[in-house]
């Protein structure tokens, strides 16, 4: 017999249902188990005068514990969860659990260190079924407009971007690095010709930060497309592809999301609203007597974007907004300049900086300039090699997917969001 989701049990109609024994619990006449598959949980009564063979064979048994059962569901005025039960005909016990290391105090870092069992809870299940609902929705919609998913590779032969903050490793007789992002190879997808793509895989950053929204390895959302006018363009399309994302969460799990993190989820209204940098600091001085301080000067940081998103809240009553304007020196050497100002914006939600987007320099001579100004030479001479033989005008931005989801749920750290944390102080499991 075919296993039977328990949501999908119909009434007096026999099934086996398998799942988690979250719950055991022995009386004076009955033993009643509260059983958990991926669908729902049912009790399963059990009568001990009448059933002594079932009830022999889960002695020792504890919860959590995988148990099958075949049998049928019955209405029950006497069950308060959900008014049904399950009288099983037979049982088998799959797998047999110790008592578990931890409980529901348990800190974050015992969490972790178990956090295969941390995850059972319905509520880190749910978080984790909300960021693949999350990247659902907007993989959809990419491919709704016609971009292309692509795979790039992680292990790579110089160090990508900046040429610090990478893993370094031995590969065969020489070193190799693990990709910090996907950048230069989905702009050699634009050069390639494929015009529009997008990748969703993990990116590797050996930055020794201890915060809350830093990894040192964590799923990034990228995309580049061609024959922009503009990088106004690239945030017209951010701007859909989260709101496709958070349409899709909130249709799925909303009503569950409120249940269980007490967060509504808010669908953003077009356009966000948009600020230059300089025009952002005045206003934060203005309004929040906030000075950015001197080493900032031509950036974000973290107090500065908490401010921002109170502005914008204020003011636009948005979530989301965009920043422009940055300074060259707090930019990437790709990013197109138009009066020595990089064509480029940082996008924040909930305080926090999300997308760093820009219009790329697409020509080689002025490319080749930039990356000589920042100072790179061997690291990047194969990339600018991408420029020589012709490439269409093009932007892009990357959204750490941890991170959103972690701002999505409104958690305190990537530590309670991510399935398994990678940081400078964890490695396993």
């Amino acid at each position: 017999m075919k296993r039977t989701l328990i949501n999908n049990l119909k009434e007096d109609v026999v099934a086996k249902i398998s799942g988690w024994a979250i719950n055991i619990r022995n009386t004076k006449h009955m033993i009643f188990v509260i059983l958990k598959d991926s669908s729902g949980k049912i009790q399963v009564s059990i009568d001990k005068k009448s059933q002594e063979k079932l009830c022999e064979e889960l002695e020792g048994v504890i919860a959590n514990s995988i148990i099958t059962f075949t049998g049928k569901m019955v209405k029950s005025e006497y069950v308060k969860d959900g008014g049904k039960e399950f009288l099983p005909s037979s049982l088998e016990v799959l797998s047999k659990s110790d008592a578990l290391p931890l409980d529901e105090t348990a800190n974050i870092d015992t969490r972790l260190d178990y956090r295969w069992i941390d995850l059972r809870s319905e509520k880190n299940n749910l978080m984790l079924h909300v960021q693949a609902a999350l990247v659902e929705g907007m993989r959809k919609f990419l491919i709704s407009e016609d971009f292309t998913e692509i795979h790039t590779p992680k292990l790579i032969g110089a160090a990508s971007e900046s040429g610090s903050d990478v893993f370094e490793v031995k590969y065969f007789d020489r070193k190799a690095y693990l990709a910090q992002s996907p950048q230069f190879y989905k702009q050699m997808a634009i050069a390639s010709g494929l015009e529009r793509v997008f990748e969703i895989a993990p990116a590797f950053r050996a930055e020794n930060s201890n915060t809350n929204r830093h990894a040192t390895e964590f799923t990034s959302f990228d995309l580049e497309f061609a024959y922009i006018d503009s990088y106004e363009d690239v945030m017209d399309l951010e701007e859909d592809l989260l709101i496709a994302g958070l349409n899709n969460v909130k249709a799925l799990y909303g009503d569950k999301i409120k249940e269980y993190f007490n967060v509504d989820i808010i669908i953003p209204k077009k356009p966000f609203p948009r600020i230059k940098l300089q025009d952002l600091y005045q206003e934060l001085k203005r309004r929040y007597n906030y000075q950015i301080p001197d080493f900032d000067v031509g950036d974000m940081n973290a107090e500065a974007e908490k401010l921002t998103s109170k502005y914008a809240m204020e003011v636009y009553n948005s979530e989301f907004i965009f920043v422009t304007d940055f300074a060259k020196t707090k930019r990437a050497f790709y990013h197109m300049r138009e009066n020595d100002m990089p064509l480029g914006f940082d996008l924040i939600w909930k305080g926090t900086e999300i997308t760093t987007g820009a219009q790329r320099e697409h020509r080689y001579d002025i490319l080749k300039k930039q990356a000589e100004e920042k100072g790179l030479g061997k690291d990047v001479e194969f990339y600018l090699e991408f420029f020589k033989y012709g490439c269409p005008p093009h932007g892009g931005f990357a959204i750490g997917v941890d991170r959103l989801t972690m701002l999505l749920l409104e958690l305190s750290s990537l530590k309670e969001e991510m399935f398994l944390f990678r940081g400078p102080s964890r490695l396993t499991p």
